[in-house]
């Protein structure tokens, strides 16, 4: 998130309806708070040159459709924003098919000094994501929307339109297949 503390959800909802009256600082704030899970969503999908515009193009979608956000039907701002996002990845897809590049943006640049940690780290970085995009799509979305933006298991539930229960069966069972797959990807090949 944009600060170290995440915004109450007065707040941000105090922020998002001064927002829908124009308020461009309101809408900042409400960037700076969703600029790094929104990011994170985007970047294990999408090489790192494609990320930033398409995390652009997301908020500016987001500022766009900001009065058609309705708080009472029950839909967290965040899952909204991610409905959003996930859309707007779906466009991209069609747009840029044919590319399998790894964003090294999970990368510990603490360990840059020792090559050899350096490498390992990205080659686990690389089985993640392999793994991570040979689930079925619905599962690969509950992994990311919880386990890389953060979202809780109501705000994916209402991002995907799901239940919450059926997220939790899907976030196991993803969990289940990942840990078949990369316990797979450590074996030797012979």
């Amino acid at each position: 998130m944009g600060k170290n503390t995440p915004l109450l959800p007065q707040e941000l909802a105090a922020l998002v309806l001064k927002a829908q009256d124009g308020d461009t600082e309101a809408f900042g704030k409400i960037y700076d708070e969703f600029l790094t899970p929104v990011y994170r969503y985007v970047v294990f999908r999408f090489p790192a040159d494609l990320t930033e515009d398409l995390v652009a193009d997301i908020f500016v979608k987001a500022f766009e459709k900001l009065h058609s956000y309705r708080p009472i039907f029950g839909v967290p701002f965040s899952a909204w924003l991610f409905r959003i996002a996930r859309h707007t990845i779906i466009d991209a897809y069609r747009r840029n098919r044919g590319f399998e590049e790894l964003s090294e943006e999970f990368v510990d640049e603490s360990r840059e000094s020792d090559p050899k940690l350096r490498t390992e780290q990205s080659l686990s970085v690389r089985r993640v994501r392999e793994a991570i995009m040979k689930l079925p799509e619905d599962h690969r979305d509950v992994v990311l929307l919880h386990y890389i933006s953060g979202l809780g298991h109501r705000e994916v539930a209402k991002a995907l339109h799901m239940t919450e229960g059926y997220v939790r069966i899907l976030k196991f069972r993803a969990l289940k297949k990942l840990e078949g797959l990369l316990s797979l990807s450590i074996l030797p090949n012979d």
